[in-house]
Formats: C-alpha cells, sequence, structure tokens
C-alpha cells in the first residue's frame, strides 16, 4: 500500500481510502457488527483511512471497527450544516459516536452547491476552523461535485483537504468535463490543498471497467487517495490488489458483472418531488405524477433515500 501526505496538512493517508457509506441505510444497510468485520480486514490490510459523513449513518459500523484495532486511524467526515452551532454538533456527534477525541478530516457537506458555498455556509465554516484551533479537528475539508467550488477552494485559505468527484466519463461532475475537474485539481493541489477523489467508479456505472477506471483517478498525481466503496470481503480484495498493483484473475472480473446496484422507486411514490431536489446529479425528475430516475445520470448516491417522506425509494 502507497502513503502519502495529504497536501500541506501533514497527514498521512493510504491510497486507497475505505468509503464507508454503502454500509450504511442510504444504500446496502448493513449491521454495524457485519460491517465493521470488512472495516477491520481494510485496517489490517493497510488501508488507515476511512470516509463516512454524519448523513451516512455509519459512525457505528467505524466504532465497533475500532474496537479491536489499535493502530493509527484517519477518519474524513462531513455535515450538511449550514450554522456554527449545528456544525458543532455535528462535529462533537461525530467524536462521541465514534469514540473518538478529534475528528483528522472535517469536510462542508455540499455537493450540489456552487463557488458561493464558502459564504452561504460561513457560519459552518468559521464553526470548523474554531474547531481546527481547539484541536478537535486537524483539518477544515470541502466535499463537492463542482469544477468551481474546486477551483474556489484553491483560494480559500482556511480549506486544507478538498474532496471532488471524478471519473474518466464525467458522471456527476457538475459544471464541467473530466478534463475541466483535473484543472480545477491541479490548482488547488498547487494552493497546497490536499486532495482525495471520489466516485472513481461513478457509483458502479462502471464497475464493468473496474481496473482502467479506479487506474485512471490514480494517475492523477495531485489526487493523494481514492476513496472506493466497500461493503464486503471480496470487493475490498479486489480493491486492495489494485492499489497493490496487482491484476484481477477472471472470476473477479467475472464478479463485477453482477455487483451494479441501481435506484428502485416503488409504487408508493406520491410524486412530491423532494427527490429530485435532493439529487446532486439531474437523475431523478417527476412524470406523470411519480419520480422517475435516468440511470445514464444516476450515481447511486443514495442521497435521496432518507428525503422521501413516503419510503418509496431504495438501493437494490
Amino acid at each position: 500500500m502507497k502513503y502519502s501526505i495529504l497536501g500541506d496538512s501533514g497527514i498521512k493517508i493510504s491510497e486507497l481510502c475505505f468509503g464507508v457509506l454503502p454500509m450504511g441505510p442510504l444504500q446496502a444497510d448493513i449491521p454495524a457488527k457485519e460491517g465493521a468485520k470488512v472495516i477491520l480486514q481494510g485496517l489490517n490490510s493497510g488501508i488507515n483511512f476511512l470516509d463516512t459523513a454524519q448523513a451516512y449513518k455509519t459512525y457505528p459500523h467505524i466504532k465497533e471497527a475500532l474496537k479491536d484495532y489499535s493502530g493509527e486511524v484517519i477518519i474524513a467526515s462531513k455535515s450538511h450544516a449550514t450554522g456554527y452551532d449545528e456544525m458543532k454538533e455535528a462535529v462533537f456527534e461525530a467524536c462521541r459516536e465514534m469514540n473518538r477525541d478529534y475528528i483528522d478530516i472535517f469536510h462542508l457537506h455540499a455537493p450540489r452547491e456552487d463557488k458561493n458555498v464558502f459564504q452561504k455556509r460561513a457560519g459552518a465554516l468559521s464553526c470548523l476552523i474554531d474547531l481546527k484551533k481547539e484541536g478537535v479537528i486537524r483539518a477544515v475539508g470541502i466535499s463537492t461535485h463542482a469544477v468551481e467550488v474546486v477551483e474556489k477552494a484553491a483560494d480559500v485559505e482556511e480549506v486544507d483537504v478538498v474532496f471532488p468527484i471524478i471519473n474518466k466519463v464525467g458522471l456527476g461532475i457538475i459544471g464541467g468535463t473530466p478534463e475541466d475537474m483535473i484543472k480545477a485539481i491541479k490548482k488547488a493541489h498547487k494552493a497546497g490543498k490536499g486532495l482525495y477523489a471520489m466516485k472513481a467508479l461513478a457509483g458502479g456505472y462502471l464497475i464493468k471497467h473496474i481496473e482502467e477506471s479506479i487506474n485512471y483517478v490514480r494517475e492523477i498525481k495531485e489526487i493523494d487517495s481514492t476513496a472506493v466503496g466497500m461493503i464486503n470481503s471480496s470487493e475490498l480484495t479486489m480493491n486492495l490488489k489494485i492499489f497493490e498493483n496487482k491484476k484481477l484473475n477472471q472470476e473477479e472480473l467475472d464478479q463485477t458483472k453482477v455487483q451494479r446496484k441501481r435506484l428502485f422507486i416503488s409504487r408508493f411514490c406520491e410524486g412530491c418531488g423532494t427527490c429530485v431536489e435532493a439529487c446532486p446529479n439531474g437523475a431523478l425528475s417527476i412524470r406523470n405524477g411519480k419520480a422517475c430516475v435516468d440511470y445514464n445520470l444516476c450515481i447511486t448516491c443514495g442521497y435521496c433515500v432518507p428525503q422521501c417522506p413516503v419510503f418509496a425509494l431504495r438501493i437494490v
């Protein structure tokens, strides 16, 4: 496993970041103890970097895994909080729920926001800056799907880490192409920001081209780590092999053919449009009084799932 320092933050991370999102209720919804076993396996295999969020509801999975692990673990979390007090509570919730004295990286969780996000969430950003001074977090970050936000983050001195979406087909990128995002990533890197990438597999869309797709992101030299969502040992084993520069065998490649997950909309949908507002990628719309999904745009992030007031959405 390769390790590097995340920009100017001084935080040392593994090139493979364990994305914990899919374990939670937004996607697979597996029990904390079951998920913890996979996380622990990853930690024992050389991964030292976990990515989660307040909205993912996966703190219990991480807490359970850390009970049996004594090594250093770098944890990144995030919150949609906009105000100072709301963000303060989110950070302390993360500490409390994962039994940590501090959180290494805490992001403004802003997949859909434009470049004005730092003004819109000035209170939340101010809180993170203060908590960094107090040692409650080690680095201030922002997670985003938008090219212009990555560009703007390069100019915001207080931001230490940027977590952008990037994949070879550009699925999920707001306001540009993969080339535009890479250009923004280079600008942020030059400004000393640490960068790690999300959605290299475009939410599973590129799973049949797993090696090529992950290596596309790995070859962006300004990216220090790539977060890949995992829920079981077989997924972990495949990803470890890729990041250790080993070729997958035919059995493993065949397994990827059945791993693609999709958003399912049940007949209980009332067409209220709440999910449409929650989708960061414009994949949802209302037609004939019901929600419908464009699978060419959906990145199966699951952000829409908890927003449905009648529980008509799920990832299957």
